[in-house]
């Protein structure tokens, strides 16, 4: 399964480090681009082309709360999971995210690629469920079913 993952962090660093970890954990093969900020983030994403997104809290210019809140109220009909990829650790934090804000997952750093392949693992399997109902219907109306 292909992924095209947008990864939303203002360390160059930690990016990397999510962009590798998502590789080894062999979920999908993943095809990403990159924002420094949530302002970053809002011009590159595009919910047609996008399959999940993974954002950090603490960004200068717009934090990762204000692009999830954002992202749900701009695109009412966007089903695109936003994964919380943060320092952030406190159980008011993780509510703020999940419950009010819309994220789908919360990941804390320091992250092993286990945990992420743990958490992410219910995520990839709605993402290609998704996949394999728009390739079907696609084929489907192209052989005239």
């Amino acid at each position: 399964m292909k992924i095209r993952a947008l990864v939303i962090d203002d360390s160059r660093v930690m990016r990397n480090m999510v962009k590798e970890s998502l590789r080894k954990t062999e979920l999908a093969e993943f095809e990403f681009d990159e924002a420094e900020d949530g302002n970053d983030g809002l011009k590159k994403f595009n919910p047609k082309s996008t399959d999940i997104i993974f954002v950090d809290w603490n960004m200068p210019n717009m934090t990762g709360i204000d692009f999830v809140r954002k992202v749900r109220s701009s695109h009412k009909q966007c089903t695109v999971p936003i994964v919380m990829v943060t320092s952030e650790k406190s159980m008011g934090k993780i509510e703020e995210a999940l419950d009010k804000a819309g994220a789908n997952a919360y990941i804390t750093k320091p992250f092993t690629v286990e945990y992420m392949q743990r958490k992410l693992s219910p995520l990839f399997e709605e993402i290609s469920a998704k996949q394999s109902k728009q390739t079907t219907g696609f084929f489907s109306k192209l052989m005239g079913g």
